[in-house]
């Protein structure tokens, strides 16, 4: 075993020592943070079985949950400004400057806000951001909080750990939730810390006023047992059709995609509700979130919605899977058309959405000129045409619909009739 008591060196030898140390760390740092970017980048770790870089730092490499935050955040920046790498190397930049400076680098700023950076504490680098960067002022606030931790017990590092925006979704690390916090403070007892505002401060009086016959104490942690219980069997019926008095048979869909409720109750108990994703050494994913019924066999390719044919896969692994069958490039571009199909539909429901609120602001002055609420809505769904011109035309418009442009023999209007 290697011996690590330095109390044979002398002050300047352990001086050295200290500096050749520190300079081979700060090297050795940018090298992994190059070969975890280069792992990210090309989702290395989904034939391995994890759903995310941040899974595979945990659980492959022994990472904490800090040190894997900031590793990924900080290889994804430095891909995109490969600079950082030469600045972690050599001590330019520290781990926590990269991820305070992450948010506000751009291609434009990169080169001079880098530099203005160097060689800079936290404290530092958070006034250089804030001079650069200004804020609106905050007024002054008093909120009541949970007394203060002490130092040392386990937060997070303050680096900002912003959730950069991947390739694809499933890179994401993450996010740091600061505000709760639950910690073990004995054999089977644990301790919940946590912000909420008014609105879910008034929803748990309610139900402790709800559960008063059966909880006269109001227990806070009784009560949110029955709270989790209730949202648990909602949450199972609507993520797995879970029943108490399941349904017989049921007429079979049209819909090839279609999974019968009595296929997933049977494929979510027989999966225990774990993706079933296998590495080649035999390691089964462990992800229980973000969880998706697949094909084992494609629909494309026959696949039936059968208790043989179905399995629970993550988001990430369900993806990888197809990636494996049909390419990487085709379910980029199906992305890509899914995503923009989206876009489309939300445009023209928010489309339709101006059009109705421009056309009801009619029926407050045609209700005023004697019309009843009936006759007010039918002339008002003629101004959804055009929601976007002034009150005086929409309402013009609408008009037209009790005076009807006379029209000629040969179906044009006649001269000097209303537009």
């Amino acid at each position: 075993m290697r011996a690590y008591s330095l109390s044979h060196l002398v002050d300047p030898e352990l001086k050295r020592s200290l500096s050749t140390v520190i300079v081979g760390d700060r090297a050795s740092t940018a090298t992994v943070l190059a070969h975890i970017g280069e792992f990210d980048a090309r989702r290395l770790y989904l034939p391995e079985a994890y759903p995310s870089m941040f899974a595979y730092c945990v659980h492959e490499l022994h990472l904490s949950e800090d040190a894997a935050y900031k590793r990924i955040q900080a290889a994804r920046v430095a891909r995109r400004f490969p600079v950082i790498f030469e600045a972690v190397a050599d001590g330019r930049l520290h781990l926590t400057g990269v991820g305070l400076l992450a948010p506000y680098l751009t291609p434009e700023n990169a080169g001079d806000l880098l530099a203005e950076a160097y060689h800079r504490t936290k404290a530092e680098i958070e006034e250089l951001l804030a001079r650069r960067f200004p804020r609106p002022e905050a007024l002054g606030l008093v909120v009541a909080l949970p007394a203060p931790s002490p130092p040392g017990d386990g937060q997070l590092a303050p680096a900002q750990v912003a959730e950069l925006v991947p390739e694809t979704p499933q890179h994401a690390p993450g996010q740091v939730g600061t505000r709760a916090k639950l910690a073990p403070v004995a054999a089977e007892r644990f301790m919940l810390e946590v912000t909420i505002g008014r609105g879910t401060q008034e929803k748990l009086r309610h139900i402790q006023d709800l559960l008063g016959h059966q909880l006269p104490s109001g227990d806070v942690a009784q009560v949110l047992d029955r709270a989790f219980d209730a949202l648990i069997e909602k949450l199972e019926k609507r993520k797995f059709a879970a029943s108490t008095k399941p349904r017989g048979s049921v007429r079979p869909s049209k819909n090839p995609r279609h999974i019968p409720a009595q296929v997933k109750r049977a494929v979510w108990e027989r999966d225990g509700g774990q993706c079933t994703f296998v590495s080649e050494a035999g390691r089964r994913c462990l992800e229980r979130k973000l969880l998706e019924f697949d094909h084992i066999e494609e629909v494309a390719r026959g696949g039936r919605a059968s208790v043989a044919g179905i399995r629970l896969r993550c988001r990430a692994h369900n993806q990888y899977g197809a990636e494996c069958t049909f390419g990487a490039d085709f379910m980029r571009d199906k992305r890509e058309a899914a995503q923009s199909a989206a876009e489309t539909r939300r445009e023209e429901i928010e489309a339709r959405a101006r059009a109705r609120a421009g056309a009801e602001e009619v029926i407050a002055p045609l209700r005023s000129l004697g019309f009843n609420a009936d006759e007010a809505r039918r002339a008002a769904a003629l101004c959804e045409a055009i929601p976007e011109a002034p009150l005086e035309h929409r309402v013009r418009r609408a008009l037209s619909y009790f005076h009807p442009p006379r029209t000629s023999a040969q179906g044009a209007p006649s001269p000097g009739s209303p537009p």
